[in-house]
Parts: C-alpha cells; sequence; structure tokens
C-alpha cells in the first residue's frame, strides 16, 4: 500500500509541478525567449532528452520542483557572442516577462478549476452554503443555541459565503475559546450565539482539537450548468480560505506546525485514495491551488516575488540592482529550505 500511495505522491506532484513550469515554458517559448533547459524534478538527472528546438528535456530525481531555465531571466548572461540579445527574457518587453512570470501560476489555477468541473460533472456539486444540517445533542452548539436549518453568515464577526471559508474561521485560534457566530434562522430572524467549544485530545497525534458538534447539509446537484458555476465557486472559496490561512500565520491564530510537507502530504494521500478517485481529483485540485497561491505571494524566490521586482522596476523606469534582487531571492530561498525542514520534523513527530 505505501507503495502505491508513494507512486501516486509523485503521479501528483509531477503533474502539478509539469503543468506550473509548462505555463512558464510556453510562454517563453512563444516570446521568443532562449531557452537551455526544461526540467521535471530537482538534483542528479536521471533521464535527459534533446529535442529539435536545441532545449534540453530532462527528469530530475527528486520529485519536489521543476525549473525552465532562460537565457538572461533577470540581466543579461555571459552567453551574448552565442545568443542573440533579442532572446535574452531581460530584453523582452515588460508585458512579456510578466505574462512569462505569471503563466505557471495561471495554469495551476486554470488545472484546478479544470478538475472541480470535471469531478462535480461526475459525482455532483456539494452545496457550499455554510448551512446546519444536525446539531448533536449535549454539545457545544446545542447548548449555546444553534438550531437544524440555521445558516452560518459570520464567525467571530468575519462574513462567511462558504463553509471552507466558516471552517477556518472556527479553527483559528480565539483568546476566551468562545466563538461569536452569527447565523440566519429558516424563519428568517438573524441572532448571534456565543459558542464555547468543547477540547478533545486526538489520541494518535496528541493534538487539541474543538469539537463544536454540528454537522453541515451537504446537499448534491448534477448538471453542466451546475458544474461550471461551481467550479468557480469552489475555486474563489478555497482561494479565500487559503488567504486567510497565510494572513493568520503571521499574526499567529494559526499555528506554524499545522502546515504540511512531503511526509504530511503522503498521509493525505494515503487517505484520499481509501476515499476513492473523486477525493483524489478534488486533492490534486487543492494542492494546484496551494502551489499557484504561494508561488504568486510578492515574496523573493517566487515567482510573485520576481513579478513585485518587474513592478518595482516598471514604477522607478530603471532595472533593480542585479546584486540586491540576487541576494533577496537566495536569502528567501534559503529560509524556505529551513521552513521545510522544520515542517517535515513536525510531519515526522505528528505521523
Amino acid at each position: 500500500m505505501w507503495f502505491i500511495t508513494l507512486l501516486l505522491l509523485i503521479f501528483i506532484l509531477g503533474l502539478i509541478i509539469l503543468v506550473h513550469e509548462f505555463g512558464h515554458f510556453i510562454t517563453a517559448k512563444k516570446s521568443g525567449v532562449y531557452i537551455y533547459e526544461f526540467s521535471i524534478g530537482m538534483g542528479p538527472i536521471i533521464k535527459t532528452f534533446k529535442g529539435k528546438d536545441g532545449i534540453d528535456y530532462n527528469i530530475r530525481a527528486f520529485p519536489i520542483g521543476g525549473f525552465v531555465s532562460m537565457a538572461g531571466e533577470v540581466y543579461e548572461d555571459a552567453d551574448t557572442k552565442k545568443i542573440p540579445k533579442e532572446k535574452f527574457m531581460c530584453n523582452k518587453k515588460w508585458y512579456q516577462r510578466l505574462i512569462i512570470l505569471g503563466a505557471g501560476v495561471f495554469n495551476n489555477f486554470v488545472l484546478a478549476i479544470v478538475l472541480l468541473f470535471v469531478m462535480t460533472l461526475i459525482w455532483g456539486a456539494r452545496s457550499l452554503e455554510p448551512r446546519i444540517s444536525e446539531v448533536l445533542p449535549d454539545s457545544a452548539a446545542a447548548e449555546a443555541g444553534l438550531t437544524s436549518g440555521d445558516l452560518i453568515l459570520s464567525v467571530n464577526d468575519h462574513k462567511v459565503r462558504t463553509w471552507d471559508i466558516a471552517q477556518i474561521r472556527l479553527y483559528m485560534k480565539d483568546k476566551d475559546n468562545t466563538y461569536k457566530i452569527t447565523v440566519k434562522h429558516e424563519d428568517g430572524s438573524v441572532k448571534d450565539y456565543n459558542v464555547t467549544p468543547k477540547t478533545i485530545k486526538n489520541e494518535e497525534t496528541g493534538e487539541e482539537q474543538h469539537q463544536f458538534g454540528f454537522s453541515i447539509e451537504e446537499k448534491i446537484t448534477k448538471g453542466f450548468g451546475v458544474s461550471f458555476k461551481y467550479a468557480f465557486q469552489k475555486f474563489g472559496s478555497l482561494i479565500a480560505n487559503m488567504w486567510i490561512t497565510v494572513v493568520n500565520l503571521f499574526t499567529g491564530k494559526i499555528a506554524l506546525n499545522n502546515l504540511s510537507g512531503p511526509v504530511g502530504i503522503y498521509h493525505v494521500v494515503g487517505d484520499s485514495i481509501a476515499y476513492g478517485v473523486e477525493q483524489i481529483i478534488y486533492l490534486i485540485a487543492l494542492l494546484s491551488i496551494n502551489v499557484g497561491l504561494i508561488n504568486i505571494l510578492p515574496l523573493p524566490a517566487f515567482d510573485g516575488g520576481r513579478i513585485f521586482f518587474l513592478i518595482i522596476e516598471k514604477i522607478k523606469g530603471s532595472p533593480i540592482n542585479q546584486k540586491f534582487e540576487n541576494w533577496c531571492h537566495t536569502i528567501f530561498f534559503f529560509l524556505l529550505i529551513l521552513l521545510m525542514i522544520y515542517i517535515t520534523i513536525f510531519d515526522i513527530i505528528r505521523f
């Protein structure tokens, strides 16, 4: 079973990386940028192929990334005698460089929307609204006064339009462990409830979890139009959910050790196999959105960081100091490696 899980993990990561890097690759190629190499994976090359276009297409040993090596990605390379200056990426028009840098994220988002559409076209679309279907007796929700049929409008004064967003708001730490939940009853009246969830300990991981004691309605509808609409709505909901997560990692309302690295993702993939193909497709969509959103953040070493420097260049009317930009990317990349090691250690302890 572990071998099947590992193969599926490699396939999922490979697909997401391939789609992302192909975005950079095809837009760079169409823009006339000279490309040295297109690689899936990192580390030593295990398979290489020289294309008729002169590009080296490589598969590398570790399926944890990928890259497209282009001439003059930031500034002109030393190969000015071999490669015409107009083929350096840095000499392309500003909007062309912007498209090349953003194409990977765009592809990840498109992949997620397509997968969500296909998934719901086959199995149907689950209701996104945070409407309570059942309240468990003697639970925190029951004691507070929540009832079946209530529609959650906000959590701690933060509006929630979908269960994805409501869920992350309920997951976040609260000072006194009391959550203000605003609901709309079936008769149309709106009321606030203060809910203090019961704390339970996960016997496997030792982590404390909040138990509110209610479940959400999962009405399923089918149809082409329904699936098309759902794909975009679910995509927007997941983007909002992830953005809230990123912001609150910095505020401390969500702990850093709640993030998952390769080990954690491996276990999620294993769990998804048990739930079937639908869950695997959903997981690929979810991870693709994750990769896209993280990459578009305006931080060095990410596509978003390079786009940010490009925007600064446009505003100031001249290129940013090469050494300064390279140092920013290098330092932040090193910090990312440290973060990955930290998360992986917690994953190993947890699992």
